[in-house]
């Protein structure tokens, strides 16, 4: 960190960081000063039964049937798997195939949301957490629908439950977000500090955990001081500011930042003690759990150059991209529009997608922002290591891409293939425009065919 922001932090607020990473230029300034408003309900709502990592939810409701705001709609499939509820008050249309951001067209329960209804949460009851085991927590956080609400959304409960033998002290609580643009985290942060305190006590709670780390980048000053001020005095739990690299937020560098431990090669978290989780997951386990309540909302961070009303909203889950940029000045096509930020992100198929609980963020470009940005061509790889240099997980990207072009999938397991988390930190650096992540992507894909087909 530069010594202007350094003087600024405590040094009891102070940590570290990795090796190697990126720093892209941040565009935070978008949204980071807006707070966050909530959009309003559309006509229908696409509920992907599908919108998480496991099996996808089993609808429990049948066309015509009325619905209230917060109820289950759907049960999760087994325990790889989480409940779906209701984000508004409304009626079943119909189950039908509905298009998803990557392309294909998956299963979703369409609710025609009834018009001029208050839309207050009518489904719940409120619950002493502080008399809950840890079995009954993680069966709560399940129940929810909880999952990782950073992109990846991987069913939160099953985060809960380590691996026999595996022993988790401490939390961390990832509250860098470091993709440039978004800024979710960020308001979270700062408006609902309490919401986040009481979830990361019951993550620690579920876990046995005996303290947790709460670390956010230099850039995010606010939000730290925010949240310091809401922590519980018996200090066991704590803010840290790191220095702001891209990526931070990806949990083997959060945990070498913030204690200095290694999560190894193709392990968990807690094979090193810790249990590592997202800021917005942890506010929701906060806000949800104590009232026995699903997850129904979440906010989007809607920016970039090509929309008229950047912000961060609070939309329900279900809602159709193209009602929301209709609201927020958007004159397009799908073809400029990225979901999540541009180092990990995808471009989306349709207009038509529906926001889902990883859904964290839209970043809205303009032709002549992608065409400034293109290279002309690919060119040869000229081994100048700048790949190397900036891979955090210190993997050689050059090799790995020699093998993806040569189709010796099988091959780049030797060269650590799948601890490669697609950060995009070396395609960002190569002079000669080689898509290095999107190889690897196809390199994952192609290699898992092949093992399940005994090769």
């Amino acid at each position: 960190m530069s010594e202007a922001v350094a003087n600024r932090i405590p040094a009891s607020l102070r940590a570290g960081t990795f090796s190697h990473g990126v720093h892209p230029e941040e565009n935070k300034h978008y949204t980071a000063g807006k707070p966050i408003q909530r959009l309003a309900f559309p006509p229908e709502l696409n509920l992907l039964l599908s919108q998480h990592a496991g099996k996808p939810s089993v609808p429990i409701v049948h066309p015509g049937q009325e619905v209230v705001r917060g109820e289950p709609i759907a049960r999760a499939d087994g325990f790889m798997s989480v409940p779906l509820h209701a984000p508004a008050t409304g009626t079943i249309k119909r189950i039908d195939l509905v298009p998803t951001a990557k392309g294909p067209l998956k299963p979703a329960i369409i609710l025609k949301v009834h018009p001029g209804e208050s839309q207050e949460i009518l489904y719940g009851a409120h619950r002493d957490i502080d008399a809950m085991s840890p079995k009954e927590i993680i069966q709560g956080v399940q129940d929810a629908g909880l999952v990782g609400l950073g992109g990846a959304a991987f069913p939160t409960h099953v985060k809960l439950s380590p691996p026999p033998g595996h022993k988790v002290d401490t939390i961390l609580i990832n509250g860098c977000e470091c993709e440039p643009y978004l800024t979710t985290d960020h308001r979270l942060m700062l408006e609902q500090p309490e919401d986040l305190v009481m979830g990361t006590r019951i993550l620690m709670r579920a876990m046995g955990a005996e303290r947790a780390i709460i670390g956010t980048e230099d850039n995010k000053i606010d939000a730290a001081e925010a949240v310091r001020r809401a922590l519980p005095a018996d200090g066991s739990i704590t803010v840290k500011v790191v220095p702001t690299k891209y990526p931070q937020g990806a949990e083997k560098m959060l945990a070498k930042a913030l204690v200095n431990r290694e999560i190894p090669s193709g392990g968990y978290p807690s094979a090193v003690g810790l249990g590592v989780y997202n800021v917005a997951t942890t506010a929701q386990i906060g806000a949800l759990l104590p009232w026995q309540r699903g997850v129904i909302d979440r906010v989007v961070t809607v920016t970039g150059p090509g929309i008229d009303k950047p912000g961060n909203y609070l939309v329900p889950i279900g809602t159709p991209l193209r009602f929301i940029l209709e609201r927020l000045g958007y004159h397009g096509s799908a073809r400029y529009l990225i979901t999540g930020g541009p180092m990990m992100g995808d471009t989306v198929s349709s207009l038509d997608v529906p926001i889902t609980k990883g859904c964290g963020g839209f970043l809205v470009m303009r032709p002549e922002d992608i065409e400034e940005q293109r290279l002309p061509k690919t060119y040869p790889c000229i081994h100048c290591g700048k790949c190397v240099e900036a891979c955090p997980l210190h993997l050689n990207p050059c090799q790995l891409g020699k093998l993806a072009v040569k189709r010796r999938y099988l091959d780049m397991d030797e060269f650590f293939l799948f601890d490669c988390f697609e950060c995009g930190c070396c395609s960002y650096v190569c002079p000669a425009g080689i898509p290095l992540v999107q190889y690897f992507r196809v390199s994952k894909a192609m290699n898992r065919e092949l093992k399940a087909a005994g090769k």
